[in-house]
């Protein structure tokens, strides 16, 4: 494995603080977890998304799904099982995952629901009002105001 350095970034830059968080997290990232449990993310709309993840042996009460700025984290904490046979081959992967996501700025989780098997939480951009792009109208000298039109976000 490769190792980077990144602090001639760091005494260079200002305000960029997230962005180098993302690499030295990407960098230092663990190739067994990054595998376990298995996803996908796809683009539902224009501004919609969903992150489908595959859970077998979980159930909703075995996972939690928390949003904070701008962090998802799903973690799934499988109880113990009380034994009744005696397995041959285990191949139905249980044990406990935390996976983490960074969710650009305006995304929201909309909700998840889970079934057969699969997790899948809804998420939507939600650009606010004030940072939508809007009209300016441009008055000349005569009078006779023109309006600028600009194509919403």
């Amino acid at each position: 494995m490769r190792s980077y350095d990144l602090s001639p970034l760091f005494r260079s830059t200002i305000g960029f603080d997230r962005m180098t968080r993302l690499l030295e997290t990407a960098l230092k990232a663990d190739d067994s977890t990054v595998s376990y449990p298995p996803y996908n993310i796809e683009k539902t709309g224009e501004d919609a998304y969903r992150i489908t993840m595959a859970v077998a042996g979980f159930g909703a009460e075995d996972l939690e799904i928390t949003s904070q700025e701008n962090t998802l984290v799903i973690a799934g904490r499988n109880k113990k099982e009380t034994e009744q046979g005696q397995f041959l081959y285990r191949g139905i992967a249980g044990r406990a995952f935390e996976r983490r996501f960074q969710l650009a700025d305006h995304i929201k989780v909309l909700g998840a629901h889970l079934e057969n098997g699969l997790l899948h939480v809804e998420l939507v951009r939600e650009i606010p009002e004030t940072l939508k792009p809007r009209s300016i109208r441009i008055e000349t000298a005569a009078g006779t105001p023109q309006a600028i039109e600009q194509k919403a976000a």
